[in-house]
This record gives structure tokens, sequence and C-alpha cells, in this order.
């Protein structure tokens, strides 16, 4: 998911680049949310409980394991989709969603091709044409890797070092991996403007321990393998060097990687905030000639400051830049434009990334159909004219307003906790207080839809089509330079599967697909829903108050409004809680991050918390019903692990523990729970019990 995105800008970026991935792969992320069907968009209480008592096995003892108390059938008979690394409750609600939006769009692609779409909305038209452009296999077969012609040609024309920076500009407006990346972003210490920020990027494995990490076996073997699928991408391409290039490639990208942070160092939002003049960036980086790069990615004349996420890798760059020859950097950046655009180039190009990036790295058996693809990377470019057409078709009023009535009630149940906090001093408590009243709210769909009007596109022209939006979308991005900050741009489309907290924006955002089933089930009553749904409700409001979130005030901006006092109570009980996920084994000796995930982590723990509380304060002062012999906690506690049911591929759970910030679905669940004691009293969970910690261990932030 893209919780704190806005803080945690290179683990946005390896998000997005995994997503991208998934289109042509069928790799899914079980981040943090997923939802949607179209037959339970209507808001209401039903009477059911909603816990699915043929997916739970009743021999695993709820105090010993209740993940798999609550879904152990489920776990043990279903299969992962052959054209999937995972499977769950998040996943197949994407899949839901996509089953969806292929209606939509293959209708729209019907009326594209008989040009009828275009007398009716113009987006229509174009979601049907680039639908065209991707299921068009024979024209890209014949095509093969000549629709990048034009671009390997600027790679080729390079002169010299300087030369480069022209050359990034160009790549990265049409999607391309380069040695760092650039995004417009809210300036965390000024929240009501923009800034051009500038981070470490470049790699063509998932991270850098990929390349660092050389004693662990499967990186050896990950190594080897890459080498032969680079070299083999090349060849598609012409290269008759091919295997001397990939090593090249490769000891290139591995000087990248030495002198990259590590994720958890990208996690501290104070490290990362390093404003330079354009004298102290050119200083970082004399070789790069940074005003040719600026001007060509249209910063705009008077930009003065940037933003510098690892100043020390645009330092080490200097080095790696004049270490490897002019050759070696040509070879790198065609490599990295052919990576980019095989999953949309000829077959052999599809099914070489698929073999390496959705079969080796994922175990992902087979891709997925050209239908389904062409779908996934509508949805994805076309985001908000296919959003208009999915809320129009699968999102019922009801539920916007049943949502934020939730919302209102988790919002209230925070104010609550806060001044029940026996850790927290009074002057703290009200800079909390103040933040938390300041938090916005974004319900279903955006109120101004994006206009996608002066983008060209064509039935027959997948590569350009792919360029032009991409473009398009690099100078709506840079174009926000020198303006105020539009506070009413959403970062996810209302298809979107997910959640969001913005620590600058101070806001949490919902979009449509995420209110529907299976984490918001109108055929269950409320205990069940404040579990399922409700617990991300209470987890991104969470993120305010996490490791990292904590250090934003209500404005939105990068400023410690704690006591030192509290700040180290805070920081005594997060390590207890990093200690408790640094134990837990998705894969056998291969452990957590507790470090990585502890943003995580702290809004799973703290959520299930705030469902508690926000649910009783639903009841009015009510008592909360028995229903199907279960009280109100304890369907709430279903709901929580039906919600979170998710298994993976062993690979791709080994690509997770390394990247993700989130816990498998098994720790989020298992590990909120033996921290919650309610969980204690609704199951009498008892010292000897493979659930229970002592007192003493639990950890309570929220």
């Amino acid at each position: 998911r893209l919780t704190l995105f806005l803080a945690m800008k290179p683990l946005l970026l390896t998000t997005l680049a995994l997503s991208l991935m998934s289109l042509s792969t069928g790799v899914s992320h079980a981040h943090e949310h997923a939802t949607a069907t179209a037959s339970q968009t209507k808001a209401g209480t039903a009477s059911g409980s909603g816990v699915d008592r043929s997916q739970s096995d009743p021999a695993v003892r709820p105090q010993d394991d209740f993940f798999r108390h609550a879904q152990g059938s489920w776990l043990n008979n279903t299969a992962i989709p052959s054209d999937r690394s995972d499977w769950g409750a998040f996943t197949q609600a994407r899949e839901e969603v996509q089953t969806q939006l292929r209606g939509l769009i293959q209708q729209a692609a019907l009326s594209a091709a008989s040009k009828s779409a275009a007398a009716t909305d113009a987006n229509l038209q174009k979601i049907g044409d680039l639908y065209n452009s991707v299921v068009n296999q024979d024209k890209l077969n014949q095509s093969g890797w000549r629709p990048l012609a034009t671009d390997l040609k600027k790679i080729d024309a390079v002169k010299n070092l300087r030369e480069l920076a022209k050359l990034i500009a160009h790549l990265q407006q049409i999607g391309v991996t380069t040695p760092f990346h650039a995004s417009v972003e809210q300036d965390s210490r000024q929240s009501t403007q923009y800034i051009l920020t500038l981070g470490q990027s470049g790699l063509g494995l998932p991270n850098r321990d990929y390349y660092l990490k050389q004693d662990e076996a499967r990186n050896q073997e990950i190594s080897s393998r890459y080498l032969s699928h680079v070299s083999k991408i090349l060849q598609l391409s012409g290269d008759t060097e091919a295997d001397a290039h990939a090593q090249a490639i490769l000891a290139l990208e591995t000087d990248l990687a030495s002198i990259q942070w590590s994720n958890v160092e990208n996690r501290d939002p104070v490290r990362t905030y390093n404003k330079l003049s354009l004298a102290e960036l050119r200083a970082l980086t004399p070789s790069l000639d940074w005003a040719s790069y600026l001007k060509a990615s249209h910063a705009g004349a008077g930009l003065q400051q940037v933003l510098v996420q690892q100043p020390s890798y645009l330092r080490g760059l200097e080095t790696v830049l004049n270490k490897h020859s002019l050759t070696s950097w040509k070879v790198y950046f065609r490599w990295q434009l052919l990576n980019t655009y095989s999953p949309h180039l000829s077959q052999a190009f599809i099914d070489e990334n698929f073999a390496f990036r959705g079969t080796f790295l994922s175990g992902i058996k087979e891709n997925r159909s050209a239908e389904k693809r062409a779908v996934a990377l509508t949805d994805q470019m076309l985001g908000e004219a296919v959003g208009k057409l999915y809320v129009q078709r699968y999102f019922a009023p009801e539920t916007k307003v049943r949502t934020e009535k939730m919302v209102a009630n988790f919002l209230a149940a925070f104010k609550a906790s806060i001044e029940e906090l026996d850790w927290m001093s009074p002057e703290t408590k009200k800079q909390a207080q103040i933040k938390l009243s300041k938090i916005s709210v974004k319900v279903g769909y955006p109120a101004q839809w994006r206009d996608y009007s002066a983008i060209r596109i064509l039935p027959d022209d997948l590569t350009g089509n792919l360029k032009r939006i991409r473009q398009a979308d690099h100078a709506r991005e840079f174009a926000r330079l020198g303006k105020p900050v539009d506070r009413s741009v959403w970062h996810m489309t209302p298809q979107t599967v997910n959640a969001y907290y913005s620590p600058e924006m101070n806001e949490i955002v919902f979009p449509a697909a995420r209110l529907q089933a299976p984490l918001f089930n109108v055929d269950a009553e409320d205990a069940f829903n404040y579990g399922a749904l409700g617990i991300s409700i209470g987890h991104e409001i969470s993120h305010a108050f996490d490791d990292s979130g904590s250090q934003y005030d209500g404005d939105g901006n990068l400023r410690d409004w704690w006591t030192k006092e509290d700040r180290e109570k805070f920081n005594a009980r997060t390590r207890i809680l990093v200690e408790q996920y640094n134990g837990y084994a998705p894969v056998p000796g291969n452990f957590l991050n507790g470090q990585l995930t502890l943003g995580e982590n702290i809004a799973d723990n703290a959520g299930l918390i705030m469902a508690v509380k926000a649910y009783h304060l639903s009841l009015g002062g009510k008592a909360a019903p028995v229903i199907d012999g279960w009280t109100a906690e304890q369907r709430l506690f279903f709901g929580l692990a039906q919600a979170r049911r998710f298994k993976a591929r062993e690979s791709r759970a080994l690509v997770l523990i390394k990247t993700d910030p989130h816990s498998p679905g098994e720790f989020r669940v298992n590990g909120s729970l033996r921290n919650h004691p309610d969980f204690y009293t609704s199951f009498e969970v008892k010292p000897g019990d493979k659930m229970y910690l002592p007192p003493e261990q639990r950890v309570k932030l929220w």
C-alpha cells in the first residue's frame, strides 16, 4: 500500500515499480487492503455474523493460532492460481475488480473499434483504443523492438558523460528507470508548497540487498539468472555482444546498489529531508550537467532549491559515473529502456520478461492472458477515466455515507484514547488532539476528474501510447512547481483496492473499490465489519501517529511536537514491537525485519485497538448482541482474520520479506491479537497457550 507515501518516497517508487511489474507478470501485492464485488455495493446492517465457518479449522485452537483457526480450511484447500504469486482476500478482491473493469473496458473497445465511442465520450474512445493496442499481438510481433528505435538512437547519440543528463531527463519522462528518480512532491517542512525531489534509483532487481548480500545462496542464483535474463533481452534487440554487456550492466548496477540507503534508512523522514541549492546539487555530482537536466525536465526557470533524499548517494554517483565507460552507460540505459517496455513488445520479449520476473522471482506458473493484461494496463495508464466508469456502475452512494459514519466513530475513539494514555504528558496530548482534529477524509472518488483530452491514443501504437501517457503524467506533475498545493488531488484511483494516509496532507483516503466485499460485507452486522473494514480505517488514522507519521504536525509539516520524555517512552515501546516481529519467520529461517515493518505494525496494532472502541461507540450505549454464538469482540476478530487471509509461493514470500514494509497476513493478525487485551478475555487465552504473551511484553501505543 501507499501509506506514508510522501514521507517514504523511495519505498513508494519501489511499490510503484512492483505494481508495474504486476501488470505483465500477475505478481499481486497483498499490502494493506482489498475488496470489491458487484453484488455487495449497497449499504445496510444485516443480522448474520459474517463469519465464514466453512473456511475455519476447529482442530486449531484460537488460543494457539487464531489466523489458522479462522481460516485453516481455506489455507489447506485453496490453491494459488497458476497466474498468481500469492492469493488471499486482497488479491481475490483485486481480481474481482479486474473482472468488473474487463466488462467496462471491453465494451469501450468494441465501441472504439466502430468509432461510435468518439461521438459520446472522448475518454471512452481512448480507453477502447488503448485496450485494442495491447491485445493486437500480431502488430506487436511484427514491430518487435522497433517502436523503441528513436529512443535507442538517442542513447547511441550520447557523446560524453555531460550529455547523459539530457538523456536521463528524456528517459524519466517515458517511465524508464534511471540512476536517480525525480518527482514533484509537497515540501515536508512547508506543506503548502511543492518541491522537486530527487532520490536513489537505477536497479533492475527489487532492491540493493539482491546485489550486496551474495553470501545468501538464493541471491547468488538470482544474480546468475539475472545475467542470463539481461543478455536474452539484449539479444532480442539485436545486440551481438549481449553476454559481455550483461556483465557490464550487473557490475554497474552493483556499484549503484553499494551506495544506496537501506529500506529502513529511507523510512526516516528527517534524514531523507535535505533541501539544497542548485549550487549544492551540482557540487554533489559535478559530472552531471544539472542545468541541462532541469531544462529538459521542464522544471521551470525559477527553480532555486531541490529536495535530495540521499545526498551521499548522489555524491557516490559521481564516482560510479566516472568509474564505468561511456559504452557501459549506454548499454545500461539501453537495458533499462528495454526492461521497461519488454512486457509490451513482441511475444518473445513478453515471454522472457515473464520467465524471469514472474516465474523465477515470484514462482508464477503461467502469465495472464493478453486480455487480462490489457485490462490491467488500461486501468493503470488511464486510471481516472476508467475510474469514472467504475464509480458509475459499481459504487453506491449509501456505501460512502456508511463509511464516513464509521470513520467518525474511529476519530472519536482516537480522541478518547489519547486522553486515556498513561505514558503521554498533557502537553503532548494537546498537540496530538490538534493533529487528530485536522485529519481530513476522502471517500470513494475525486470531486474533479482528470482531463485526458490532450493525450493522443491510437489503436495500433501501444509503445507510442504508453510513452505519450507517461510524458503527459510527467508534464502534469512538473507543472505543479511554483503553484500552491492542490489538496483535492487523489493519489489512487477509485477502482484501486487499497487506501492510504498522507502525512503532508494529513488525510486518509479510501477509494470506492476499497469499500466492497470481502472487507465490507453488507450481509453482516457491524462488529464483523468493524474488524474487516474498520480495522483498516483505524490503521490509516494510526499512521498519523506511527514512528514516522508522528513526526508531522496537523498542518502536514515535519515538526517535532513531542516532549523529549514522551518521545523516549514511545520509542521504548516501539523497540519491544520491533523485537516481537523480528521473531516471526514467514519462511523457515527467513525472519521479518521488525524495523522495516515497524510503521505498519504500529498501525495494525493501534488500528485493532481502535476498532473495538469505535464499534462500542457505534452502539450508542446499547448492549452488543451475541450472534451465532459469538460475542461482538469475537466476531470483530474473525472479521480481521478473514480480511487478512493470505498465502504466497515461497519465492514470492522471500521477495516480500526483503522489500515489503508490511508483515504478511498471518502476522498482521496474530501479531496484533497477541497485544490486544480483549483477545485474551474473548477467547480465555492463558499462560501456556501459543498466542499468550505475558502482560509486560504486550505493546499498547494508542
